[in-house]
């Protein structure tokens, strides 16, 4: 077991943000819902730290705050009635917006509809450009630490990125470009 908790506290010191982070990204950005993933990823390693390879840890914190965090949102979809949805969305007050903010507001959702839609084909064809993605570019991990948690040398992650950018590029650039 850990020597007086001090390995541990030094692993949680290190590694908290970066669990918090993952835990936030895959469960739909919800701040109390990424905070107990957090606290349970860290129990869990507390437990079976002597079973794990100390030089994947990192991985192994990433890897389990992610799959928490996509059970817990794939569970929470199938929880939402549609009768209750319907109820709430009658009941947001109506406003009325000029014509500018109304095209603004389409070009927003069409862009959040296309960044899904990216993101989902990427997840389909390679879910290890995926994580190096969201890692890299949403999490603002530093690229040689996404590198270490994804157990790979800095090279072969800049590789990667470079892979998914032009796969991402060839497949909807016209598309992004158009929305201006």
């Amino acid at each position: 077991m850990f020597t007086g908790n001090r390995e541990f506290n030094e692993i949680y010191e290190e590694y908290k943000n970066l669990v918090l982070k993952a835990a936030y990204m895959y469960s739909g950005d919800n701040c109390d819902v990424a905070e107990d993933i957090t606290q349970d990823t860290f129990l869990k390693l507390y437990v079976d730290f002597e079973e794990l390879k100390k030089g994947n840890i990192p991985s192994w914190l990433f890897t389990t705050a992610k799959n928490a965090a996509i059970n817990f949102e794939k569970k929470s979809k199938r929880e939402i009635l549609v009768g209750d949805r319907e109820a709430f969305e009658e009941n947001l007050p109506a406003s009325e917006s000029s014509e500018e903010e109304y095209l603004d507001n389409e070009l927003e959702e069409e862009r959040r509809r296309l960044h899904e839609r990216i993101f989902s084909d990427l997840f389909a064809k390679n879910k290890r450009w995926y994580d190096a993605i969201i890692l890299a570019y949403y999490m603002d991990i530093p690229q040689a630490k996404a590198a270490e948690i994804m157990g790979m040398r800095i090279q072969a992650f800049h590789t990667m990125l470079h892979r998914v950018k032009r796969w991402i590029k060839k497949k909807y650039g016209v598309e992004y470009e158009e929305m201006g």
